[in-house]
């Protein structure tokens, strides 16, 4: 007897649906397994053995034949199990149900008990794209499944109890979801009041958030570089319902979820080492899985230290930078996976870190510092909107018992700032001012007399290129923005050179 079921596979960070089909007929008795399964997919015959066994039904001694539709689809991990199990079930003939609008999902341990499975958002949205109205999930995954508008999700804890639902003899209850609301307070152990002085620094910083600029900050060992950064996230707008959809599929997929929190309320803020692969920060792999720079997207990526970055990670960061996604081919085929992330890059101004301090000398040559910079190349860096120093903190400063403004202020300012840029970019392919193109640029940036004055002043005697320029309007619009001025002044103008890199551009 034939049995059909439907499961899902996961390519990149979407969903595919796969058709389980269950043969089973007389012979010797054998459990195969077709349709291009990967080794954790060949084991879902020890799994579905033992449980179906321990679920109080027989394992049919016959020859089982399970194919995975389509057979040109790579199948990997457990999600499987479930589907299998019904499958053997309902072609054993132990089972009688319609199951045509039913997609099962879920990997079973060796008791019958359902586990936690990798993927869970992307695969049920695929069941509602597909016109399909119940997905069965483990009831660990309820949450998760449930925020998908349109699909009812079905959440048994062990395999008897959803036979005998399907049986019609003990209905699931409804799962009880309890969804939590996106949180309005910031992370506390990052607040920017915490940071001692770095005025300049944090007024960058609140520029790079409102325009969701790039930023790279350099200074001596110990001045704040990172704690600014780390606080950088508390200042950046809430997420919006789907921007955290967004984020959750990509954690879901990586099985980064923190559990017991379906949703990510929070922007991300990844820190990778130095010592990291290209296919680490990029993505890749056998089979492409998503990289740092996607785990940040609609967040921050930063990079301490960054001309320790081997040369081909940084080179790699160029193209995601500009397209807002990245592409990883292999031999199966292309994933493009998200990566809308804001670069935030810290480094020391020599090697030893001492170059320009007034209190301790510095030991490196000439030759080491200009070898040392050199490790960033001019195409990357044209790509940082905004350079600032972070100088030593003074004593004064850094024992004194007052506070800086706190992030939830800053915050204010960068939400009014990025609400005024999104009604401006309605209809754009931009979404902030660090994404404008020129045609933009020369729609939306417009400066006062007084402010062209400045500009042209600066052209001629900074020897400013024409990338120069436009990052110095982009800079200046949002500075123009978190002042609510309609165009772009003096003032902005001449706060947007303060940020240029000091190299030349």
């Amino acid at each position: 007897m034939l049995a059909k079921v439907m499961s899902c596979a996961v390519v990149g960070l979407d969903g595919a649906l796969v058709e389980v089909e269950v043969d089973i007929s007389t012979g010797l008795p054998s459990f195969q397994l077709v349709g291009l399964p990967d080794k954790a997919v060949q084991e879902a015959r020890e799994r579905v053995r033992s449980a179906i066994r321990n679920s109080g039904f027989r394992f049919p001694g016959k020859r089982i034949t399970v194919n995975l539709a389509p057979a040109d689809l790579k199948k990997e991990g457990p999600a499987y199990d479930l589907a299998i199990a019904v499958g053997i079930l309902m072609s054993s003939d132990q089972l009688r149900a319609d199951v045509r609008d039913t997609v099962f999902l879920g990997e079973l341990s060796l008791d019958g008990r359902l586990r936690h499975t990798h993927g869970m958002l992307p695969m049920v949205s695929v069941v509602r794209d597909a016109g399909m109205c119940k997905a069965c999930v483990p009831l660990d995954d309820c949450e998760e499944a449930s925020l998908v508008q349109g699909v009812v999700v079905l959440a048994p804890e062990s395999l008897a109890q959803l036979i005998a639902h399907l049986k019609g003899d003990v209905p699931l209850p409804p799962p009880a979801v309890a969804l939590r609301e996106a949180a309005v307070a910031v992370d506390s152990s990052f607040d920017l009041s915490y940071v001692k002085g770095q005025e300049h620094a944090k007024r960058a910083l609140e520029v790079a958030a409102a325009g969701r600029h790039n930023l790279v900050m350099a200074g001596p060992p110990g001045s704040g570089k990172t704690m600014l950064a780390r606080a950088l996230p508390t200042i950046l707008p809430p997420l919006t319902h789907d921007e955290a959809l967004e984020v959750t599929k990509i954690f879901s997929v990586t099985g980064l979820l923190s559990k017991g929190q379906p949703l990510v309320h929070d922007r991300p803020f990844r820190a990778p080492h130095y010592t990291i692969s290209n296919a680490g920060l990029v993505g890749g792999g056998q089979s492409p899985r998503p990289g740092e720079i996607s785990l940040s997207h609609r967040g921050v990526l930063f990079l301490d230290e960054l001309p320790e970055f081997g040369h081909a990670t940084l080179e790699a960061l160029r193209q995601p930078m500009e397209d807002r996604n990245v592409t990883v081919s292999r031999a199966q085929g292309s994933v493009t996976f998200p990566a809308s992330f804001m670069l935030v890059g810290a480094m020391n101004p020599c090697p030893c870190g001492h170059y320009g301090d007034p209190l301790k000398e510095c030991r490196c040559s000439l030759s080491d510092i200009i070898r040392y910079r050199k490790r960033l190349s001019g195409p990357l860096m044209d790509r940082i909107d905004i350079f600032v120093d972070v100088p030593r903190v003074e004593y004064d400063k850094l024992t004194g018992d007052g506070h800086g403004e706190a992030s939830l202020a800053t915050r204010t300012r960068v939400s009014t700032a990025a609400g005024i840029q999104g009604l401006r970019l309605d209809g754009c392919k931009a979404t902030c001012n660090a994404d404008m193109s020129a045609k933009d640029v020369a729609a939306f940036c417009r400066v006062t007399p007084r402010g062209k004055d400045v500009l042209h002043t600066a052209m001629r005697q900074l020897h400013l290129s024409a990338r120069a320029y436009h990052r110095v309007l982009k800079v200046g619009r949002t500075i123009a923005d978190l002042d609510g001025a309609e165009h772009i002044d003096t003032s902005h103008i001449a706060e947007a050179l303060q940020y240029r890199k000091r190299e030349g551009d």
